[in-house]
């Protein structure tokens, strides 16, 4: 029997015909755009690490909200630098921080937005660990509560979902009784269900001002090297409550990813994070690649590989740019 001589070619030939066979499709409606909320008025710096990416006070918050939802995206994260630290973090949870009251007026402005909220309390621990200390460990279930009156407090301020980033064991379960116990049902938790002790992290440690005092998190992130332990942790959040799903960093973790995607079928969230985002801007201005390009196959990469939402810093750009196509 002759084997068929088989051109793959042929759905390659034109635009038009790889347009026609494209599996997998990249829009601005994938993304959601980070926002770093800072004390006081008319507020917009940029970060030195991070060009592109600014501190803002609430007020230029919601003017940078304003422009990434006439672009076409749909949400945006908020992360905080409060006025003041504690050993407790206790400014995570108050009603008059950058947060909150940036969530206020973003969802006054822009109803239709929808306004994540991370929750940690890295930003506002004087120690910078992302729970309650006890001697130089992080007390886990000490730490449930203050992450439960953090999210409540971003619920009462208008967020549409929050988003757990401490990677405390039970922190899903704490945050869905407190939201339902006032009234919050509707609020989704999208959980970082799959964090991992990153060096990628970098350049955000300088833009939320969030660097552990002492020691590192290894003993509540992830370990790089585990992928089974995703599933684990997956698994776990599912089953206390959570609504989306996330591994973060995105890229070093694809096949992790696509694990997630294989096993659990609820929404699945990657964060494109900012040591991804700085070496694309640096070689840039380098000259050294072609950074629309580099951009646009990195998130569509993400996409493939199973993710239905992608939290970038790129994605102004990326918005522009995939209207340009």
């Amino acid at each position: 029997m002759t084997i068929p001589f088989i051109r793959p070619r042929r759905l390659r030939v034109s635009a038009g015909v790889r347009t026609l066979v494209r599996e997998t499709e990249l829009s601005a409606a994938d993304f959601v755009f980070p926002l770093f909320i800072v004390p006081g008025q008319g507020i917009k710096k940029e970060i030195a690490s991070m060009p592109g990416i600014y501190h803002l006070s609430p007020d230029m918050a919601v003017k940078l909200a304003e422009e990434a939802y006439a672009a076409g995206i749909p949400a945006v994260i908020v992360f905080g630098l409060p006025e003041y630290k504690d050993e407790q973090g206790s400014s995570a949870w108050d009603a008059a921080s950058p947060v909150q009251e940036a969530i206020r007026q973003i969802k006054k402005a822009l109803p239709g937005l929808v306004v994540v909220s991370d929750v940690c309390l890295c930003e506002y621990t004087s120690h910078g660990h992302c729970g309650m200390l006890n001697g130089e460990k992080i007390d886990n279930d000490s730490t449930l509560p203050l992450l439960a009156q953090t999210a409540l407090s971003h619920a009462e301020a208008g967020a549409d979902i929050v988003a757990p980033s401490d990677m405390m064991d039970g922190r899903v379960l704490a945050i869905r009784e407190k939201l339902d116990e006032h009234g919050f049902q509707d609020v989704a938790i999208m959980s970082y269900s799959v964090k991992y002790a990153s060096a990628y992290y970098g350049p955000f440690r300088e833009a939320a001002d969030s660097a552990p005092q002492f020691g590192d998190r290894r003993s509540y992130q992830m370990d790089p090297a585990n992928a089974r332990e995703a599933i684990r942790e997956a698994a776990l959040d599912v089953a206390e409550g959570a609504d989306m799903l996330m591994v973060k960093p995105a890229l070093a973790y694809l096949d992790v990813v696509r694990q997630i995607r294989d096993n659990f079928d609820l929404p699945l969230v990657v964060y494109n994070v900012s040591g991804e985002y700085a070496m694309v801007k640096a070689a840039a201005a380098k000259g050294w690649i072609d950074e629309k390009r580099i951009v646009l196959e990195t998130l569509l990469g993400m996409k493939r590989a199973g993710a239905d939402i992608i939290i970038t810093y790129h994605a102004l750009d990326a918005a522009r740019w995939l209207q340009e196509k």
